[in-house]
């Protein structure tokens, strides 16, 4: 089994990332961060000790918050503050969610700002170590206050309180618990609020889909070459130096990466003298500025995301002030618009790559636009439809997540008796990016399949050695269109590929560009 090391404040956006495939790796938070927790702790039990109003560890929540708790009810407080907050809605979380979630709370309490005891931290890395993952629902977060409503079913299962996946099977959490051999905790002063106020569902889910979205936005590379060579598109808008004009990262590596792609395709040499065509449409000729946009864009919030990573984002905060006085500070570090924003980025990302794309399809399925192709890339149109329809899901794929790109982080509704009267929807903003990204990889897939039967309607010549990789993988999979058949199985099998990585995977040859410089 693998070991992982967390380093509060110091992690990676790679080393999260490499985490939502494993299954097979022990998690634990780096134990030089246990003294800074543990003093953390004890100031919270001498605040409770002394009987001093402390907002969250004495008092009531949001409104409540002028409510006194006597210390002998702290622990109550807490326990109820976690029951109370459950009351999400609508499907579960995916597990590489909830996990990544749990990552990042630990990655959080971990800062020791958070008042919590050691105790806690090592219960989460038994959950995550033994695979307990706790059924969180995806509605119910407005993305300010904290992501309450998923944290607090992640913090119920801590307790032995509701669901939980164990084993392959839902189970309750009590029952899951048992049969892995950890006790329930109890929770004392703080530690609920500093369980559910904080942003880690909506960063886990944002930064689930940015790795997933990174991953469609490389094979959208590798696909619009394939679209190039079909069409017999020009090379020349791909010159490095054009780019270098311009100065934009991702537009530069998205012009190489294409040269590389396309580099020895004999389509590309036999049309490179006498073409009569001055300029290829957009969809073609301003790949790189579209998608290395994209690209640029999709860093920008993974920068955001890193950062939020290994923030501690709960209230409030034991502070160590300039002076060395520590004290217990109310803030508003659980507002998640960074997080909202970032989601925002991606879902235009997703919803750009799919627009070019789809334009890309059209373009090859029309017989006046795409240079001596079939109709609708098929060797009897009339007889046969080819892949007329699979043009009109892509076209109603890109409309769905136009529709769904709508910024989220502009909405905001009062909460909490106006307490919590501005919030993100930064939760709302990351799990749609989960549906975009399907809809991206099926727009993706159905480009796939266009631009490889177009490649070999253009037999005897051959694309460039790479993209023939990319297309024998292809095959592997899903036989070429020679006549009409059962048309949803191919496109499954062709979104599979493009979700699994496997076009880039196929170009191993050829550098892609990295998320994070």
């Amino acid at each position: 089994m693998n070991a992982v090391v967390l380093t509060p404040a110091a992690t990676t956006l790679e080393s999260l990332v490499a985490l939502l495939p494993d299954t097979n790796c022990n998690i634990t938070l780096d134990r030089q961060a246990r003294a800074k927790v543990e003093h953390a702790a004890r100031i919270v039990a001498d605040v409770v000790s002394n009987n001093k109003a402390v907002y969250g560890i004495n008092t009531g929540f949001g409104k409540l918050a002028s409510v006194r708790i006597a210390s002998e009810d702290t622990a109550t407080l807490q326990r109820n503050l976690i029951l109370s907050h459950c009351a999400g809605v609508g499907p579960a979380a995916s597990e590489s969610v909830v996990r990544m979630m749990m990552i990042l709370k630990l990655l959080s309490l971990g800062r020791g700002a958070s008042g919590v005891r050691w105790q806690l931290i090592e219960k989460i890395e038994q959950l995550l170590n033994a695979r307990i993952t706790p059924v969180v629902p995806t509605q119910g977060s407005v993305g300010a206050s904290g992501d309450l409503a998923p944290l607090a079913h992640f913090a119920a299962a801590l307790m032995g309180e509701g669901q939980v996946t164990f084993q392959g099977r839902r189970r309750s959490a009590h029952d899951a618990l048992q049969l892995a051999g950890i006790s329930p905790i109890t929770l004392v002063a703080k530690e609920g609020l500093a369980l559910i106020n904080g942003t880690q569902f909506s960063t886990a889910a944002a930064l689930v889909a940015l790795a997933d979205t990174w991953t469609l936005a490389c094979s959208s590379i590798v696909t619009s070459a394939l679209s190039t060579d079909a069409i017999m598109g020009s090379t020349d808008p791909l010159q490095a130096e054009i780019h270098e004009l311009r100065g934009h990262p991702g537009q530069i590596q998205v012009a190489a990466t294409m040269r590389a792609l396309m580099h020895g395709s004999q389509i590309r040499e036999s049309h490179r003298e006498g073409d009569t065509r001055v300029q290829d449409p957009y969809c073609i000729r301003c790949q790189p500025q579209v998608t290395g946009a994209c690209i640029d864009l999709l860093r920008q919030a993974a920068l955001t995301l890193q950062t939020e990573a290994n923030a501690v984002t709960d209230n409030p905060l034991i502070v160590d002030t300039k002076d060395n006085d520590i004290s217990v500070f109310s803030g508003g570090n659980f507002h998640a618009e960074p997080v909202a924003f970032a989601a925002d980025q991606i879902a235009i990302a997703i919803a750009e790559t799919g627009a070019i794309a789809q334009r890309r399809i059209a373009l090859m399925v029309d017989p006046a636009l795409s240079f001596d192709l079939p109709p609708f890339l098929t060797a009897e149109p009339g007889l046969n439809s080819g892949f007329m329809v699979a043009e009109i899901t892509s076209a109603a794929l890109m409309s769905e997540n136009k529709h769904l790109a709508n910024p989220c982080s502009t909405d905001s509704t009062p909460t909490s008796a106006n307490q919590e009267d501005h919030v993100s929807m930064a939760a709302h903003a990351a799990v749609r990016l989960h549906q975009m990204n399907n809809n991206l990889a099926q727009i993706i897939a159905i480009e796939l399949l266009c631009a490889s039967r177009g490649i070999e309607f253009r037999a005897p010549l051959s694309t460039s050695p790479v993209l023939a990789s990319v297309i024998k993988t292809l095959r592997a999979e899903v036989p070429p269109l020679n006549h009409d058949r059962y048309m949803a199985t191919d496109l499954e099998k062709a979104a599979q590929l493009v979700s699994d990585g496997a076009l880039p995977d196929t170009c191993a040859s050829i550098d892609m560009p990295p998320l994070i410089h």
